[in-house]
């Protein structure tokens, strides 16, 4: 038999090949993002679109590709480092709308790490449609254009940089409306939570029993007969983000209880984030976390719904405002003074009267309050907040609330 001798196949790779599979596998996968939003429709993108994370994903791959070490290989770069030099290296002297989205980015307290800096910044700009001029502020730049290696990177490559940037254009031309207040878990994931507020009245106490976590402050039980449980926002499991705008990302133990000491009195508003994710499962990211507050805390359990709601039980909803599923008890006289001292005395003369219950829909609107028949739909009474003088309840018995109007 003849036989045959080649030259073996040894499996390299040029840097100019490989550079070349590197803008042949991730160009395509912006164009098929971008695409993918324009197929959405004309409603601005939002954080529940599909494609956004993927879009996310593949840009800081192409962000970071062929990036070189800093002097002596000692610091690892990411992209925001040369983000943030931009102000300071380039001269074009267009940088003013660049230069207030580096300092929001720098600002924000959610974020420590370069790689959550880059992430807030990149979906920033997305919402501003400013990744593209930020781009072409690097090609001002050649100081910090040759931090890209040419052989092995889109950005340091004039000829894939171009359609780069072209796509970056398009991208431009639809209109983002990201959540950047949704910003706490950007230094590990681009996954991120579902968000909730939590808005209440001032009183003595909530009833959170909370665990602080690598600087993030759980809440591991909601007490029986407290106000957080009648309210039926916060469930156990949930992390308190934000109190009254102040970020609790990074917090130190007790510093949850510092901020409500200084807010004593006023309406509190707690931004949440949601241990169940949108597909009814724990979010993933919050799984480690959750395995070591149960170590610590072995009565810990994640808290399906409210204690005093079933879980099978559908809340009825007018425009998207849940409707509160009351008993009507009646109302009675207290006289000119309407502070919450004769609440006690109003409640006592209602439950005197011994009026037959009505079941009624408590409906919380943004300038009034309206309770309905549940059965007719007839509106019982309606007051404008204004004409409101006070809300309270008995100590004795939390379920019976009044309000006193004039």
């Amino acid at each position: 038999m003849p036989s045959y001798q080649g030259k073996p196949n040894t499996g390299i790779m040029t840097p100019g090949y490989l550079v070349k599979c590197l803008a042949v596998i991730l160009l395509p996968s912006v164009s098929v993002c971008v695409l993918n939003l324009h197929a959405a429709g004309p409603e601005p993108i939002t954080d529940d679109c599909p494609h956004v994370i993927c879009l996310c994903e593949t840009l800081e791959m192409i962000l970071r590709k062929g990036l070189k070490s800093g002097v002596l290989g000692l610091k690892r770069r990411d992209y925001w480092h040369w983000i943030e030099e931009l102000p300071q290296q380039d001269t074009c002297g267009r940088l003013s709308h660049l230069s207030v989205m580096i300092e929001k980015t720098g600002a924000c307290p959610k974020m420590l790490t370069a790689q959550g800096r880059g992430r807030y910044f990149l979906r920033l700009s997305l919402n501003r449609k400013y990744l593209a001029a930020t781009v072409q502020h690097l090609l001002h730049t050649q100081k910090l254009l040759e931090w890209y290696d040419p052989l092995l990177s889109v950005m340091g490559n004039e000829e894939y940089l171009e359609p780069f940037l072209s796509l970056l254009l398009v991208t431009s031309e639809r209109k983002f409306a990201l959540d950047l207040q949704n910003s706490s878990f950007l230094d590990e994931s681009w996954v991120l939570p579902v968000c909730g507020v939590y808005q209440t009245v001032p009183c003595r106490e909530l009833g959170m029993v909370l665990r602080y976590l690598e600087g993030r402050v759980f809440v591991v039980e909601v007490l029986p007969g407290s106000q957080a449980e009648v309210d039926e926002v916060v469930l156990s499991g949930d992390i308190i983000d934000e109190i009254n705008g102040v970020s609790l990302r990074y917090a130190y133990n007790g510093q949850a209880g510092t901020i409500l000491s200084r807010l004593k009195g006023e309406p509190l508003i707690f931004g949440l984030i949601r241990w169940r994710w949108k597909d009814g499962k724990i979010f993933h990211p919050l799984i480690p976390y959750v395995k070591c507050v149960q170590e610590k805390v072995p009565t810990f359990q994640l808290q399906e719904h409210p204690k005093n709601q079933e879980s099978n039980e559908e809340r009825l909803q007018q425009d998207g405002r849940l409707m509160y599923d009351l008993q009507y008890l009646g109302m009675a006289d207290v006289g000119t003074f309407g502070g919450k001292e004769v609440l006690d005395i109003g409640i006592t003369k209602v439950q005197q009267l011994n009026c037959p219950p009505k079941e009624v829909l408590f409906d919380v609107k943004e300038t009034e309050v309206r309770i309905q028949d549940k059965a007719s739909q007839e509106v019982i009474f309606c007051y404008l907040y204004p004409d409101i003088s006070s809300v309270g309840r008995r100590l004795d018995n939390k379920k019976i609330f009044a309000l006193c109007t004039t």
